[in-house]
């Protein structure tokens, strides 16, 4: 159901969590002030919320602790749901509530018990969620899909996918950061970092479905035993091999200036801007992003293969690797009358096709997608684009992830992990049942 408010003008949405996805997502407001307006924020964090209404002129009335204390009927169409992993269900409920469809960052849940019961509220409140699988809208992941869904492989048989997590990425949001512990997170790494790979998986096969999976892999690498000589418990602190070890947090985040918006948020009370002796300073205190990398209470897997097969026999394979030089994801997929492969990072890929012919043994294609230096492959704001679409009333688009669609995706991820931990296959019709 559409939401009968919006007759014309900008979708008037609600900003739930002022962090980076939001504030990312948020741009297109920016940039298409005709198609979406920001009318609100909601953030316990003071300096977040306060960040986000300026950027939006929001006055004190459009501000918001909790989601809770929104008015039973918002001025407003639609909420960006963009905190984190564990709040997403209990936040997007009241949303619904109040009559909002919702665009929910991914994880959707961290079981499925709350995954499924988040689709069955939605659609009893005839609300729409649309996920933020961005990688759905890269231009080259669209162009794949397109090519699949126009047969020009054939029946897909096989997809291999792989993600390398550059090592950088993984000592910060993995070893030492938000999902580096699953007990405290919830979240295992294939759920935090490949739920985008898993729906992809799901979204190349369909319309076959996933029916079960399971993974193998582990933490070898970030571990005390494997701590060099002279490795201390904290970078800047007691570390003598801090200034040669490519882990260390000053490089990181100081010299490199990389992932800031995980470092300083322990510092954000103080400043949105912070200088480099309060970087150096929060790093040598109680920062968790200035712990060694080989002494921290990391337990996620740092490398790990799934396996998921479908209902029409078709199997498909998911690598992640947390020592990559590079960060980047490959994808070959294979048909019965053909092949597709490529990486995203380099925004191209390979066609190749058989027939028939007796002059020709197979036909090559190369595709080179137009360089997109966006986040995700160019997905970010075009995910935006096409939920305001979709609010508008026009047709989905191949791309569009409605929340009913990436429900197998995440099923496959929870199977996996669990058959990773129990040591077997793991059915997602139990998974289903067991709600």
């Amino acid at each position: 159901m559409i939401n009968s408010r919006w007759t014309d003008g900008p979708l008037r949405v609600i900003l739930v969590g002022a962090g980076h996805r939001t504030l990312r997502y948020a741009e297109f407001a920016q940039q298409s002030p005709d198609a979406m307006q920001v009318v609100g924020v909601v953030d316990p964090d003071p300096i977040r919320r306060e960040h986000a209404a300026a950027l939006f002129s929001l006055g004190p009335d459009q501000q918001w602790n909790q989601v809770e204390e929104l008015p039973a009927e918002p001025a407003a169409h639609a909420a960006i749901n963009g905190t984190m992993d564990a709040l997403h269900v209990t936040t997007t409920k009241p949303l619904i509530d109040r009559g909002l469809d919702v665009l929910l960052e991914k994880p959707i849940a961290l079981d499925a018990a709350s995954l499924l019961d988040l689709q069955r509220y939605a659609v009893a409140a005839g609300r729409r969620v649309l996920i933020c699988h961005v990688l759905r809208h890269a231009p080259f992941y669209r162009a794949l899909r397109e090519r699949v869904a126009a047969g020009e492989i054939g029946d897909v048989l096989t997809i291999q996918m792989s993600e390398q997590v550059a090592y950088d990425h993984m000592a910060t949001a993995f070893v030492r950061g938000k999902w580096a512990n699953s007990e405290q997170s919830g979240s295992s790494i294939l759920l935090a970092k490949c739920c985008h790979d898993l729906d992809l998986m799901s979204w190349f096969m369909a319309p076959a479905r996933p029916v079960r999976a399971t993974s193998a892999g582990g933490l070898s690498h970030f571990r005390p035993e494997n701590a060099p000589a002279g490795a201390g418990t904290r970078c800047l602190t007691d570390c003598a091999i801090e200034r040669d070890c490519a882990y260390s947090a000053r490089r990181i985040g100081i010299t490199l200036d990389r992932w800031e918006f995980y470092l300083w948020e322990s510092i954000e009370d103080q400043t949105l801007h912070p200088t480099r002796e309060q970087k150096e300073a929060s790093l040598s205190g109680d920062n968790p992003y200035g712990r060694c990398v080989w002494h921290s209470d990391n337990d996620v897997a740092d490398h790990q293969t799934a396996v998921v097969e479908f209902d029409n026999g078709a199997t498909a394979s998911l690598t992640l690797t947390g020592t990559a030089s590079r960060g980047s994801r490959t994808i070959h997929i294979v048909g019965t009358r053909g092949e597709l492969q490529g990486t995203m990072e380099d925004n191209a890929f390979t066609v190749r096709t058989f027939d028939a012919d007796p002059t020709v043994h197979h036909r090559v294609t190369e595709v080179t997608l137009e360089t997109d230096t966006d986040f995700h492959g160019g997905g970010d704001l075009r995910l935006v684009a096409d939920f305001v679409a979709v609010l508008r009333g026009e047709q989905p688009s191949l791309s569009t992830t409605e929340l009913a669609a990436s429900v197998d995706g995440h099923l496959a991820g929870f199977a996996a992990e669990q058959g990773r931990l129990d040591g077997r296959w793991v059915e997602l019709a139990d998974l289903r049942a067991a709600v």
